[in-house]
Order: C-alpha cells, then sequence, then structure tokens
C-alpha cells in the first residue's frame, strides 16, 4: 500500500514538473531558432519568429527588443521605436536596451527624445567617447550649436586625429558664433597638414564675422586653391570681393560656382549685379530674367531686373518688377527709392512723393537706431569715466 502510495507521489511529481519544464523548454526552442535566424541574415523570418514568441509570452521584453533591432536594421526607425519602447517598459534595465532606442531615436532625427536616453548613461559611462559625440551631435541637429559645441569639443580633444570630428566642432563653434574656437580648431586641423578646403571656408568665415574682411577673403582664396570643386568656396569668395566692390574679380569668382553648380542660384543673382556694376546691362537682363524665375521669392532679383528694364526704358515693366520687389521687402531703402524716381519719370508725381518720402523716412529709422545705439554706447562711457550726462 505505502509502495504504491510514493509511486503514485512520483507520477504526480513528474506531471507537476513536466507541466512547467515542457513550456519552457518550448520557447527555448523557438528563441534558439528565431536568434538562428536572425544570425544567418533571414530578416523577414527572424521577425515573424519573434512576432510569435512576443504574442505568445507578452511579459518577455525579449522578442520586442530584437523585433526593435531587426526594424532598425531595416531602417525602419519607428517601427523601431515602438517595440523597443514597449520592452522598455516591460524591463526599465534591460541591458543594451536604451542605447539601442537611443540610436533609433537618433538616426529617426527625434533628437530631443535621444538625449533624453542618451544623457543618464553618459553620466554612469564619463568617458564614452561615442555617448559623447552622439548628444553632442544631437544637440547640433537640434540647432543648438552653443550646447553642442562642448560635447564636441570633448570629443575632438579625446581624437585629435578625427578631421570629420575637428570640422563638425568648427562648425558648431561657428554657427554659435564663438570665433576663438573657430580659429583654435583650424589650428589642429592644420597640424594634421590637412588641406582641407573646408576648414579654410569656415576660418574665413569667422574672420568675416568678426569683421576682418581681409582676413576672410585670404583664407577663401587658400580654399580655392586647396579644392577649387568645393561646393559654395567660389560663391563665399565672390560675396566677399563683392561686399568689397570689387566686381570685376567677384564676377569671375560666381562664374565659377555657375561652372561648377549650373543651379547655384545665389550665384547667378550676385553675377548679374556685377554686371549692373560693369555696365554690361544686356548680360545683366539674361540672367536676371532666368533668376525671377527660379527664385521668384527674391526681392533683389526683382529690384536688379527693374534698374536693368529701366535702364533700358522698358518702363512699365520696371515699375512691375519694383513693385514685386517692394511687396516681398517693404522695408527695403532702396527700392522705394527706385520706384519714386521711376513714378516721377513718369509724371506721377503723387505715387513719386509717397514713395520717396517712404524711402526717406525708412531711411531716417535706420540712421535714428543707429544714432540711438551709439548714444547709448557714449552715455555708459561717460558713466564709467564720470563726465555729466547731456542734456
Amino acid at each position: 500500500m505505502k509502495h504504491r502510495q510514493a509511486h503514485g507521489t512520483a507520477i504526480s511529481l513528474m506531471l507537476f514538473m513536466a507541466t512547467y519544464i515542457a513550456p519552457a523548454l518550448a520557447q527555448s526552442d523557438r528563441r534558439a531558432s528565431a536568434i538562428a535566424l536572425e544570425q544567418q541574415g533571414k530578416t523577414t523570418e527572424a521577425e515573424a519568429a519573434w512576432q510569435a514568441l512576443a504574442k505568445a509570452y507578452p511579459a518577455n521584453p525579449e522578442p520586442l527588443a530584437h523585433i526593435g533591432l531587426l526594424e532598425a536594421r531595416q531602417e525602419h526607425y519607428t517601427e523601431a521605436i515602438r517595440s523597443y519602447r514597449k520592452a522598455l517598459a516591460l524591463s526599465p534595465s534591460m541591458p543594451g536596451l536604451r542605447l539601442n532606442l537611443g540610436l533609433a531615436l537618433f538616426k529617426n532625427g527625434d533628437y530631443k527624445d535621444a538625449i533624453q536616453m542618451f544623457t543618464p548613461l553618459l553620466k554612469a559611462q564619463s568617458e564614452d567617447q561615442r555617448l559623447t559625440i552622439l548628444i553632442g551631435m544631437s544637440y547640433y541637429g537640434l540647432r543648438q550649436y552653443a550646447t553642442a559645441s562642448p560635447y564636441l569639443k570633448q570629443a575632438a580633444d579625446r581624437d585629435t586625429q578625427n578631421l570629420t570630428l575637428l570640422l563638425t566642432l568648427a562648425h558648431s563653434c561657428l554657427l554659435s558664433q564663438q570665433f576663438p574656437c573657430v580659429l583654435d580648431t583650424f589650428h589642429k586641423i592644420e597640424s594634421l597638414n590637412a588641406e582641407s578646403a573646408e576648414a579654410y571656408m569656415l576660418v574665413g568665415e569667422a574672420l568675416s564675422e568678426m569683421k576682418d574682411t581681409y582676413g576672410a577673403i585670404r583664407e577663401f582664396r587658400a580654399a580655392v586653391a586647396a579644392n577649387p570643386k568645393e561646393p559654395n568656396v567660389h560663391f563665399g569668395l565672390g560675396y566677399l570681393l563683392w561686399t568689397e566692390r570689387q566686381y570685376p574679380e567677384a564676377a569671375t569668382e560666381f562664374q565659377a560656382e555657375i561652372d561648377n553648380d549650373p543651379h547655384h542660384n545665389q550665384a547667378m543673382l550676385y553675377l548679374a549685379n556685377c554686371e549692373i556694376e560693369m555696365n554690361r546691362i544686356s548680360d545683366a537682363m539674361l540672367l536676371l530674367e532666368a533668376a525671377v524665375k527660379s527664385i521668384p521669392e527674391s526681392s533683389m532679383a526683382h529690384l536688379d531686373l527693374g534698374i536693368v528694364y529701366a535702364e533700358e526704358d522698358r518702363k512699365q515693366e520696371a515699375l512691375a518688377q519694383f513693385q514685386t520687389a517692394a511687396k516681398l521687402a517693404p522695408s527695403d531703402v532702396n527700392v522705394h527709392f527706385r520706384m519714386g524716381r521711376l513714378y516721377r519719370s513718369l509724371g506721377n508725381n503723387a505715387e513719386a512723393k509717397a514713395e520717396l518720402d517712404k524711402a526717406s523716412s525708412l531711411n531716417k529709422a535706420e540712421n535714428d537706431g543707429l544714432l540711438k545705439a551709439m548714444s547709448g554706447l557714449l552715455n555708459n562711457d561717460r558713466k564709467q569715466d564720470g563726465s555729466p550726462e547731456p542734456k
């Protein structure tokens, strides 16, 4: 009797164990099969296997994490993010999950959310170069360049031979108006003996912002010498020359940019302006008639075409161009001044007076603003040296 009871107990125990072990073994086999398919590069089959496991075991985060990984590899970042978030909700401490979710968010352009994923990870691993770059580039993507720069600088200091990283740092410093940082980074690029047109252009832009036009021209000339095919290199040099009224040489550079990129509308527009300044009206007209079609939103294109038509005594066509320019740039003094003069030549004295008065008013407002700013500076100086303020 006792033997039978013992035998029955053993059978019950075996059945009880089988109830729990069998599903575990089945899950393990299905998991191994899904991993094997993933490793063999059979993405569709692997994803189907993990989907089945996720449905069968909804409390297990692993299938969801693998589905997210497979979607990310196919650049289906929205779907990857969805699966990663579901897995994270089930297991917030799952190794590697926050990093993978952050990478998917970063690649999807969701930089703010990516930063939220990366920041705690960097706090735990403060020397992690990859995380430092990812956070820096996320802030860069958000156009928060002042915040991005320290991360990019830290990363560049650790990897002093990385030209791409140094150039990105220089861009970030330029866009946040940290000009000494641009120059310092350029010297590091120079120490690599890297003839980088982009680096010379960055320094040129920084010097231009610092009002050192001649220094900027020098750097853009070096950029042209380093790579005459670099996008915008001729336009940048041409623009600087144009600001210095060196129209023949500026025109040569604008034409070189157009030769590199026939669809460079800004180069076409400024080349046309140079042609006007050099009194080559017919050449300017051809360029400007093309420009107003390519960039109809450009007030400069319409203004210059109006000037050309007025020179050719095509007054009604000139007026139409000036009117369009005035709608696009209502605060442009030159537009109202030119239109006023044209109305006067047409005998429309009332319209001429209205436009010239508007130009005068805009010019006075501009001068008053400058005078007010200068007066503020002078008053600050007087306070510092103890001089009495003007009554």
